[in-house]
């Protein structure tokens, strides 16, 4: 079962402004902070999403292939994502609407300053 994951980032600001903003639209603020990492939590205060520069020391760095995806409570929550993304930092990956992978699909991609890819979806059957 997964507990959480690390998204890593070369500026704790930068990627404090753009995670702030961009997870309010699904209802996660940041929970703890320090120098070297951002915790965000949704309403139940369990941490989930780090926001870390890297222990290593080296440079934080995205994977191909490899995307972060979170869950929208509606389709104007995925385009509230996407929009607090491209406003704070983020480039398009994906626009908003629908996508051939099912019939109810509806979701957007981007990528945060740091290059890591974001997904975020609602299946339309679950409303």
């Amino acid at each position: 079962m997964l507990s959480g994951v690390c998204i890593g980032t070369n500026d704790m600001a930068k990627a404090a402004e753009f995670y702030d903003a961009v997870f309010a639209t699904i209802g996660m603020t940041p929970e703890f902070q320090g120098e070297h990492e951002r915790g965000y939590a949704e309403t139940d205060r369990r941490v989930t999403v780090f926001i870390v520069t890297p222990y290593n020391n080296k440079p934080a760095t995205f994977g191909n292939g490899t995307q972060f995806i979170f869950h929208a409570a509606d389709k104007d929550g995925v385009r509230a994502f996407h929009s607090a993304a491209l406003n704070n930092g983020g480039t398009d990956e994906g626009a908003p609407g629908p996508r051939d992978y099912h019939p109810d699909y509806y979701g957007a991609y981007v990528r945060d300053p740091d290059g890591n890819k974001l997904h975020i979806s609602i299946s339309l059957n679950d409303k």
